[in-house]
């Protein structure tokens, strides 16, 4: 005599079905989310232009006037963090120049109040990420390699997904060795 489970699963079909096609949606609904909005994109995902706290265009800092992000970002070329720059670093033009525009005024009352502007991360890499900036620096990678043409933007934006496969892409583009770190994970 053979005993059969199958009755027992015909009675479970549907919940089954039910579980698949949930979780299915679920998937497409956060794909679909993370690739077709744009302005209010999630944070990961290309588009990704969150209002700040003063209107600072790159465009006219690192274009027009041709400044080099590391003299802004000083701590890429030292750090895992590019940073941002202090208010004290604003200041030091801006208690001279366009001092006249309203959102220099701004700048300036931060400075005067001794804030720092409470800028919203445009680029921010999940907590369990080691990105250094600096081996980056260091090996003379652009900076609009992964943050796009800063340098045209009034509005800085997400330009690319932050996404482990970019990295990896680069890497073998380049022919770049990655540390044992990364392979215990990334194969």
């Amino acid at each position: 005599m053979s005993i059969s489970i199958v009755p027992s699963l015909k009675v479970l079909k549907p919940a089954a079905i039910v579980v698949g096609v949930a979780f299915l949606g679920l998937i497409l609904g956060y794909w679909a989310n993370a690739a077709l909005t744009t302005g209010n994109a999630p944070s990961f995902a290309p588009g990704y232009a969150p209002q700040q706290p003063i209107d600072f265009s790159h465009k006219i800092h690192a274009g027009d006037n041709q400044i080099d992000c590391l003299y802004c970002h000083t701590q890429a070329s030292k750090s895992t963090s590019a940073g941002v720059p202090s208010v004290a670093k604003c200041a030091g033009c801006h208690q001279q120049v366009a001092t006249d525009r309203p959102q220099i005024r701004r700048v300036m009352e931060y400075w005067e109040n001794q804030e720092p502007i409470p800028w919203i991360k445009v680029h921010d890499l999940p907590d369990f990420v080691y990105f250094p900036h600096k081996r980056h620096v260091a090996a003379g990678v652009a900076c609009q390699t992964c943050h796009g043409p800063v340098e045209t933007m009034d509005v800085i934006s997400r330009q690319a997904p932050s996404q482990m496969g970019l990295c990896l892409n680069c890497h073998k583009e380049h022919q770049v060795e990655f540390g044992t770190d990364c392979l215990t994970c990334h194969q």
